[in-house]
């Protein structure tokens, strides 16, 4: 049997994704009731972080603890590929002694791959170009709070990013319609936006763009490894902040997302971030009962 890897949402089908999801609400149930789960027992995950992370990690090494199982944190220079091993035979390796890997870099074809070489499931865990589990996360909360998101208006305020292209993937696996409001020189990638056409409205006017939306979602205006170009960034960002004149645009029961960690004052507002229809916490809080489904989805898949 071939291994099942997660290096995007197009990994997956509806179906998989769905019952992935519908996995994840159940197991944050038996959590909140107290119910153990050893599940990964004696199973060990590889975690390969070359950008930190606060969320990914803990969510991810919370998962292994609270299932019985163990997670390994290698950073470059507690590994041979900070002294230039070959991704290839770091792959070979690591997958002979753990049975999952998560990795977290930045080029996307750099876990493409180490996944071409790996004998055990790969998770993308952030790339400059994906970023699936936070979208797994995201679509969670939002069936947890206002149920079926099939049909719904999902609007994406800010860069065209690694999260706005899994949003695209998302709107086309779990069948809602992405408006995309993103200054002209950072618009996603065309190639992205191409598989899903049917499913993406380009409207450059954040305030048309939320017109009538189910959601409205933002992310940084300069993530890690752009530092550089903050200002430059600011400027062309500056009337992409989700405020509250933007959520006014929205249908009353919109709800506010974010992947964070937020600035208060760049791309959202203090009111909106810290207002009645934002469920950022509960959001964050969803990366770790999606990855404990995720988790359990591939080790099954490699039984």
């Amino acid at each position: 049997m071939a291994v099942r890897h997660f290096l995007n949402l197009l990994d997956f089908s509806p179906a998989e994704l769905r019952q992935l999801l519908t996995r994840a609400i159940e197991l944050k149930a038996e959590r909140k009731a107290g119910k153990l789960n050893d599940s990964f027992r004696n199973k060990v995950l590889g975690m390969v972080f070359e950008k930190s992370s606060t969320r990914t990690r803990v969510a991810f090494e919370a998962a292994m603890a609270q299932c019985g199982g163990h997670a390994i944190f290698l950073s470059p220079r507690d590994t041979q590929l900070g002294r230039g091993e070959p991704i290839a035979d770091t792959a070979r390796v690591l997958s002979r002694m753990v049975d999952i890997i998560m990795i977290r870099t930045y080029e996307h074809e750099k876990i493409e791959q180490f996944a071409a070489h790996s004998h055990v499931p790969v998770i993308n865990a952030l790339t400059d170009l994906h970023h699936p589990c936070q979208l797994l996360a995201d679509i969670q909360t939002y069936i947890e709070h206002r149920g079926e998101i099939r049909g719904k208006t999902v609007v994406w305020v800010g860069d065209g990013n690694n999260m706005c292209h899994s949003y695209i993937h998302a709107a086309k696996q779990f069948d809602f319609q992405l408006v995309i409001s993103a200054p002209a020189d950072y618009q996603p990638h065309r190639d992205i936006v191409a598989e899903a056409p049917e499913r993406v409205i380009l409207e450059p006017n954040p305030l048309r763009a939320a017109k009538d939306a189910d959601l409205i979602v933002t992310d940084v205006w300069a993530s890690m490894g752009q530092e550089e170009e903050m200002l430059q960034r600011q400027r062309a960002f500056a009337d992409y902040q989700v405020t509250t004149d933007i959520m006014r645009e929205a249908k009353s029961d919109c709800l506010f997302m974010h992947c964070l960690p937020a600035h208060r004052g760049e791309e959202v507002s203090a009111e909106v971030i810290d207002g009645r229809q934002s469920v950022v916490w509960e959001e964050a809080e969803n990366r770790l009962h999606s990855q404990k489904a995720l988790l359990e989805f591939l080790l099954q898949k490699t039984k």
